[in-house]
């Protein structure tokens, strides 16, 4: 089978199960999937875009901006942690940043908006983030712990070039997903009630997307059921 059969196989197979999920969970609303290319080929960023894709997603900055050079018609969505001094790098080629967990960061990223914007690396002039959240408080996996993000959204609010939109959570190991991911939910509709209007829940990746839509996820971050396994370096 040619490759761009398979993916578009995947595809077709992902969306199968987001829709039978809604039917499931009674919803009517749009979930969005963005397909998680990390480690995978250019050529593969190729293939879902001539299938329509728009947006995909990455975890490592290095080999993100080079696809993102490539592909300057495809959004590129950070799902990775972010070393500080990354941040400069990360500005010039992300749509959006899923991976926001500190005041740090915060600041690091709306100071390499500015940087691309004054070099012409860039022309849109805010950056949208979405705050991960952690439910166990392993730094190692990112994110922050939900007593902090009223914190950290109040960071972003007062940053110059970032804009939320959304929440980001990736259950922690061995645990319950459909626990881990109604916490999550609550959480997300604090921060609605902050911002008036609903937030993005990006949640849910290709084993537990059922659970993750069933509880409110809107957009789910798939790799591996759509492009297959990772082609590690």
């Amino acid at each position: 089978m040619a490759r761009e059969d398979e993916i578009a196989a995947g595809l077709q197979r992902v969306r199968q199960r987001i829709a039978e999920a809604k039917a499931a969970a009674g919803r009517t609303d749009e979930v969005c999937l963005l397909p998680v290319t990390k480690f995978h080929p250019a050529s593969d960023v190729e293939i879902l875009h001539s299938l329509g894709i728009e947006a995909v997603g990455e975890n490592r900055d290095q080999e993100a901006k080079k696809k993102a050079a490539e592909f300057p018609s495809m959004a590129f969505h950070m799902l990775g942690q972010i070393q500080t001094k990354k941040a400069n790098s990360v500005a010039r080629w992300a749509s959006a940043v899923q991976s926001v967990d500190s005041l740090t960061l915060v600041q690091a990223l709306d100071r390499g908006m500015q940087l691309a914007l004054d070099r012409g690396d860039r022309t849109t002039e805010t950056l949208d983030v979405y705050v991960q959240l952690s439910l166990d408080g392993d730094e190692s996996r990112g994110g922050v712990i939900a007593a902090d993000v009223p914190f950290l959204v109040e960071a972003i609010e007062g940053s110059t070039h970032l804009r939320l939109v959304g929440l980001m959570c990736v259950p922690p190991v061995a645990s319950d997903a459909d626990e881990a991911f109604a916490t999550a939910l609550d959480v997300k509709q604090d921060l609605d009630a902050r911002a008036g209007h609903p937030l993005e829940f990006s949640a849910g990746m290709s084993a537990d997307l059922e659970v993750a839509i069933k509880n409110g996820s809107t957009l789910v971050r798939v790799g591996t059921d759509i492009l297959g396994p990772r082609q590690i370096p």
